[in-house]
C-alpha cells in the first residue's frame, strides 16, 4: 500500500463487503434528506429555490473515520429527477450519485438510500448532479473528524460555505449565455467599450485586442444578484481574544471564484481538499470552484474582525465577522483592470507563488502535503495531454476541442498511473474535478505534493496531476463550473472491462441538449426577426427582414448552420423573397470572423448570383453600440444600414437606425 494512502485513512477493501456479511461492532451515522422547492430570498427578492430539509445550504453532515453513513435522500418534488454527489469523498461506484452514470436518479415522489463507509478525513461538501439544480440552493457540507482525536489544536471551529445566487431560472442564465449576449457584463459594470478605454487610457489596448480577433476577457460568466456565507448575505460569530479558531471553507459557488482576506492577520493553511498539508500562512489567497480549504485564524485582543469572500470579478464579496465591539474591516483585492491585458494575465504569467501579488492564484505551489504521496513504483506511467478549449460568445466549451457529446471517454487500466497535462488554451479559470479519486498536484513539492481532487487551471496556463488507476467502472471528471459543463466540458474516464455497458450512460441533459432562442425588432420602417434552435454545434435559423414603404418586400432565410471554430461557420438552407429581380433559391455559404472582431459573409445561391457582407458592433458605452452592415449582391446590388441600439435590460433593447432601402427608423428590438 502507498503511503498517501496511509496519510489519508484509505484502507479500503479488495472487494465490497454486502450488508448481510458487515462485523456486529460496524457504527452507522444517519441522516435524512428531503428535497423540495419552496420560495426563499437569498438575495431580497422571493424566488423559486430547491432546499434540503427546508434551508440553504442544506444541512452539514458530521461523521467520524470508520463510521458508515447511511443516508436517506427523499424528492418531493413534482416534475424533477434528483441526486446527490458526495464531492471529495471516495465512495463506492454506485453511491457517487451521477445519475445514469454511477446512480438511478431519484424520480419525483421516491427515496434513494446511500451507504458508504467513511475512509479518510477532512472538509468536504454534497451537492445535485442533476440539470443546474446546485445553482437554486442545492448543496450542504460535510465534515468527517479523525478516527481518533482532532487534527489541528483550535479553541472552536465553523464551516463557511460560500455561494452565489441569482434571482434568475438557471435555464434562463444558460439561454443568455449561449447566445453571446453580453448582458452580465453590462450588469456588474465589466464591459468593455471604446468610451471606457478611453477614461482608462486604453484605447490602444483595446484596438490590438480586437485585431487580435479575441472577445473581451471577464473573470465570470455571470451576474449574480448575491453573494453567501451559509446561506446569509453577512454573518457574525462568537470568537474570543486570543483563541484560535478554525475555519473550513467551501466555494459551492457555480461560476464565482473568491479571493479570502482576513482582518485577524495572516491565515495558515493546514487542509486543501480534505488532505491536511504542512501549515503555511498567506495574507490572501484565491479558492476555486468546488475545493475546500481548512485555515486557522487567531483573534486579536478587542473588536469584531471580518473574514472576506470577494468575488474574483470584483463585483461584490460576503462576510463573516468574530468576535465582538468595534467593526475591523479586511482589506479586500483591487478591482481589476479589465482594459490591461497584462494586468488580467498578472497572476498567470508568473511561474510559482504569486501569494505576494493583490490577486493571487490558488496557493498550490505553497502547499506541501505531511507525509510522502509517492504513488506506486510498481505500476507503469502513461502520460496524456487534455487542452482545455472553448468558446465565450458560442458558448461551447471542451477539451481538446471536443465536447461531452463528441468524444466521452478517457479509458484506464487498473493497476497504472495516468499523469494528465491540463492545458488551458482559454482566457477563463476551469476548476478541474476528478470523481473517487485524489490525485496528486504536481507543484515543485517532489515527493509531498498535495493530494487533491480538484485543481484551477489558470487562463493560458498549465497544471500537472497524477493519480492512481485503482478503482473500477466509470468515474466522472469534468469541470466545476456548472455551465461549462453542461455546455461539454467532461468526460468520463472508464476502466476498461470493468463496465456491463459498451458506451458510458450519461444523462440524456448533458448531450447536445436543444436551446431555442430568438429576437424580433419592431421599427417605424422595417421589421427584422430570428428563431434559432441551438444544438451542439448545429443551429436551424428562420431570420427575416421585410420593408413598409415597398409593397411585396421581404427575404426570408432558413437555414442550417454549423459552427467548426470561433472563426468559421458554414450554412446552408433556402431563401424565400419577394425582392424586385429576385425569386426562391437554394443557399449555401460561411460566416469568417475577421480582425477588430467583424463578421464577414459569403453566399452563394443557385441562381448563380453571389453575395458578400460584413458586419460588425461597437460598443461605445456600456450600454450604447453602434452597429453597421454592407453587403453586395451581384443580382440586386449594394444594401447598407447603421444604427444606435441602446440596452435597456436582457431581454430589451431600443433602436434608431438608418437602411439605405427602407430608410430611417426607430423602434425596439425584444429577445427570448
Amino acid at each position: 500500500m502507498t503511503s498517501w494512502k496511509l496519510c489519508l485513512g484509505l484502507v479500503l477493501p479488495a472487494v465490497l463487503i454486502s450488508v448481510q456479511a458487515e462485523a456486529k461492532d460496524e457504527t452507522l451515522r444517519k441522516y435524512a434528506l428531503v428535497i423540495s422547492e419552496e420560495e426563499m430570498a437569498p438575495a431580497g427578492e422571493p424566488v423559486k429555490a430547491l432546499t434540503i430539509n427546508g434551508g440553504i445550504p442544506g444541512p452539514t453532515l458530521y461523521f467520524r473515520v470508520g463510521e458508515t453513513a447511511v443516508i436517506s435522500v427523499k424528492n418531493t418534488l413534482e416534475k424533477q429527477d434528483t441526486s446527490i454527489h458526495w464531492h471529495g469523498l471516495l465512495v463506492p461506484n454506485a453511491q457517487d450519485g451521477v445519475p445514469y452514470l454511477t446512480t438511478p436518479p431519484i424520480r419525483p415522489g421516491t427515496e434513494f438510500t446511500y451507504r458508504f463507509k467513511l475512509t479518510h478525513s477532512g472538509t468536504y461538501w454534497y451537492h445535485s448532479h442533476t440539470g443546474l439544480q446546485e445553482q437554486r440552493g442545492m448543496y450542504g457540507a460535510i465534515v468527517v473528524r479523525p478516527e481518533k482525536g482532532a487534527r489541528d489544536k483550535v479553541d472552536r471551529e465553523y464551516v463557511l460555505q460560500l455561494s452565489d445566487w441569482t434571482n434568475e431560472k438557471p435555464s434562463s442564465v444558460m439561454k443568455t449565455l449561449m447566445r453571446g449576449s453580453e448582458w452580465y457584463a453590462v450588469k456588474k459594470k465589466n464591459v468593455q467599450s471604446i468610451s471606457g478605454a478611453i477614461k482608462a487610457k486604453a484605447l490602444r489596448n483595446y484596438i490590438k485586442r480586437e485585431w487580435s480577433r479575441m472577445p473581451p476577457m471577464d473573470l465570470s460568466d455571470v451576474a449574480y444578484d448575491a453573494f453567501l456565507i451559509n446561506g446569509k448575505r453577512s454573518l457574525s460569530l462568537e470568537g474570543k481574544p486570543g483563541e484560535k479558531i478554525k475555519l473550513r471553507i467551501i466555494n459551492s459557488g457555480a461560476s464565482t471564484y473568491f479571493y479570502l482576506d482576513s482582518a485577524t492577520g495572516p491565515m495558515t493553511i493546514v487542509a486543501a481538499d480534505g488532505p491536511a498539508v504542512k501549515p503555511v500562512k498567506v495574507s490572501r489567497f484565491l479558492i476555486a470552484i468546488a475545493e475546500t480549504y481548512d485555515v486557522i485564524v487567531t483573534i486579536p485582543k478587542e473588536g469584531q474582525f471580518e473574514f472576506r469572500a470577494t468575488a474574483q470579478d470584483g463585483s461584490g464579496h460576503v462576510s463573516l465577522f468574530l468576535g465582538t465591539g468595534k467593526k475591523h474591516l479586511a482589506e479586500g483585492p483591487p478591482r481589476a483592470n479589465i482594459y490591461d491585458m497584462d494586468e488580467m494575465m498578472e497572476t498567470a504569467l508568473v511561474d510559482g507563488d504569486t501569494s505576494h501579488l493583490p490577486r493571487p492564484l490558488p496557493p498550490y505551489p505553497l502547499l506541501k502535503s505531511t507525509a510522502p504521496t509517492q504513488l506506486n513504483p510498481r505500476w507503469p506511467l502513461r502520460e496524456m495531454t487534455l487542452r482545455l478549449t472553448g468558446d465565450m460568445k458560442r458558448y461551447i466549451w471542451s477539451f481538446n476541442g471536443k465536447t461531452l457529446s463528441e468524444e466521452s471517454t478517457i479509458l484506464v487500466k487498473k493497476g497504472e498511473i495516468l499523469r494528465m497535462h491540463l492545458i488551458n488554451d482559454t482566457m477563463m479559470h476551469h476548476p478541474i474535478h476528478l470523481h473517487g479519486h485524489f490525485f496528486r498536484v504536481l507543484n515543485g513539492q517532489g515527493d509531498n505534493a498535495p493530494m487533491k481532487h480538484t485543481v484551477d487551471v489558470h487562463p493560458m496556463g498549465t497544471h500537472s496531476i497524477e493519480f492512481e488507476a485503482d478503482q473500477e467502472k466509470d468515474w466522472l471528471f469534468h469541470c466545476h463550473i456548472l455551465y461549462h459543463m453542461d455546455a461539454g466540458m467532461a468526460r468520463v474516464i472508464r476502466y476498461e472491462g470493468t463496465s456491463d455497458s459498451p458506451e458510458p450512460k450519461l444523462d440524456p441533459k448533458l448531450i447536445n441538449p436543444v436551446t431555442l432562442m430568438g429576437e424580433i425588432s419592431t421599427l417605424s420602417n422595417m421589421s427584422e426577426g430570428m428563431i434559432k434552435v441551438m444544438r451542439g454545434r448545429d443551429d436551424f435559423v428562420l431570420d427575416g427582414t421585410g420593408g413598409y414603404r415597398n409593397k411585396n418586400d421581404y427575404e426570408v432565410d432558413l437555414t442550417w448552420q454549423h459552427y467548426f471554430n470561433p472563426d468559421v461557420t458554414s450554412f446552408i438552407g433556402y431563401r424565400l423573397t419577394d425582392i424586385d429581380h429576385a425569386r426562391d433559391r437554394v443557399i449555401a455559404g460561411f460566416y469568417y470572423r475577421l480582425p477588430l472582431l467583424v463578421k464577414s459573409s459569403v453566399t452563394m445561391d443557385t441562381e448563380g448570383d453571389l453575395r458578400l457582407g460584413i458586419e460588425k458592433d461597437m460598443r461605445v458605452f456600456d450600454r450604447t453600440s453602434i452597429y453597421f452592415d454592407v453587403e453586395y449582391d451581384t443580382n440586386t446590388g449594394w444594401e447598407r444600414g447603421v444604427g444606435l441600439e441602446h440596452m435597456v435590460s436582457r431581454d430589451l433593447s431600443f433602436v434608431f437606425q438608418h437602411h439605405s432601402i427602407y430608410g430611417v427608423g426607430g423602434g425596439i428590438v425584444i429577445r427570448f
